[in-house]
């Protein structure tokens, strides 16, 4: 099981009082790819206009545009609000970039109320995300929040 608190502490750590988001959302993927088990990308997509663009992650080369509303991060960003989905390939316009993941959660990232982001993890096993995660990488993501914005 994932120590959040440990994880949250460490990306405090290391993105606080650093103003480069591009080297924090690196350093956070980095971190929270290794913090988790059983995942095989864990990244970040930024918001640009109605688009959410590819930013630093960790895993296999990954989609580089998604429209808002699209696929479980567009969506995650269009209603603002986690996704945990047990099995991508019963999620309805799921954007498939590595054929490997079965299970996806996404986290969106607020900034002044508004979305200018995801948090994007999968996982090659089904179901793998639950409560506890969701909660635990909703903590995680205020910490960027806190930090970066």
């Amino acid at each position: 099981m994932t120590n959040y608190t440990e994880l949250c502490e460490n990306i405090r750590a290391i993105i606080g009082g650093v103003d480069h988001k591009i080297s924090n959302y690196a350093n956070a993927s980095a971190l929270i790819f290794g913090a988790l088990d059983n995942i095989n990308w864990a990244g970040f997509y930024t918001r640009e206009g109605e688009t959410l663009v590819l930013g630093p992650f960790q895993g296999k080369a990954a989609c580089i545009e998604i429209p808002l509303g699209r696929g479980v991060c567009g969506t995650a960003a269009r209603e603002n609000r986690t996704l945990v989905v047990p099995n991508v390939h019963e999620f309805p316009g799921h954007i498939a970039c590595d054929g490997a993941s079965r299970s996806e959660i996404v986290v969106p990232i607020r900034a002044g109320g508004r979305v200018v982001g995801v948090l994007d993890i999968d996982s090659p096993v089904p179901s793998r995300f639950d409560e506890a995660d969701r909660a635990g990488l909703e903590a995680a993501v205020r910490v960027i929040e806190e930090e970066m914005y």
